[in-house]
C-alpha cells in the first residue's frame, strides 16, 4: 500500500467506483492513487463541469468528489445534478464559503486532506456493499 490505508481487501475487482471532477492534475492524480489505496475504482477523473455532467450521463460510479474551486465555472450545477439523481458526493476545498444551502449538509473534505480523512468522509457517503 502506498499509503498505509485500506477500507477494504486487496481485489482486482472495486467494490465502489468514485467520479472525481478535480482540475489541478497532479491533485487528481494525487486522489486516484490514494482511492486505489482504499480499494475503490475511479470511474472517471475529470476536470470542468462539462465534463462531470457528461460523465454522471454515463454514469457507473456509486459517489462522487466534487473541487469546489474549479477553475473555469463553479461546481454548482454538477452537485445541483447529483443531489437530483440521488447520488452521494463529497465537496473538496480548502474552503468552502459559498455552498448553497440546498448543500449546507454535504460532507467536506478540506484540503489538504490525508488518506485517512478521505478513508472517513468516503465511508459516511458510499451505499453499504
Amino acid at each position: 500500500m502506498r499509503y498505509g490505508a485500506t477500507m477494504l481487501p486487496e481485489s482486482s475487482n472495486p467494490v465502489a467506483s468514485i467520479l472525481l471532477v478535480e482540475d489541478e492534475i497532479l491533485i487528481a492524480m494525487q486522489v486516484e492513487y490514494l482511492l486505489e489505496d482504499l480499494g475503490l475504482g475511479v470511474a472517471a477523473s475529470v476536470a470542468g463541469v462539462a465534463a462531470a455532467m457528461a460523465a454522471i450521463d454515463i454514469g457507473g460510479f456509486d459517489a462522487a468528489m466534487l473541487d469546489v474551486s474549479l477553475s473555469a465555472d463553479p461546481v454548482w450545477p454538477v452537485a445541483d445534478r447529483l443531489a437530483d439523481l440521488g447520488i452521494p458526493f463529497l465537496l473538496c476545498s480548502g474552503k468552502v464559503d459559498d455552498t448553497p444551502a440546498r448543500h449546507s449538509r454535504v460532507p467536506v473534505l478540506r484540503k489538504p486532506y490525508s488518506s485517512d480523512e478521505l478513508k472517513k468522509a468516503l465511508v459516511a457517503v458510499l451505499p453499504p456493499h
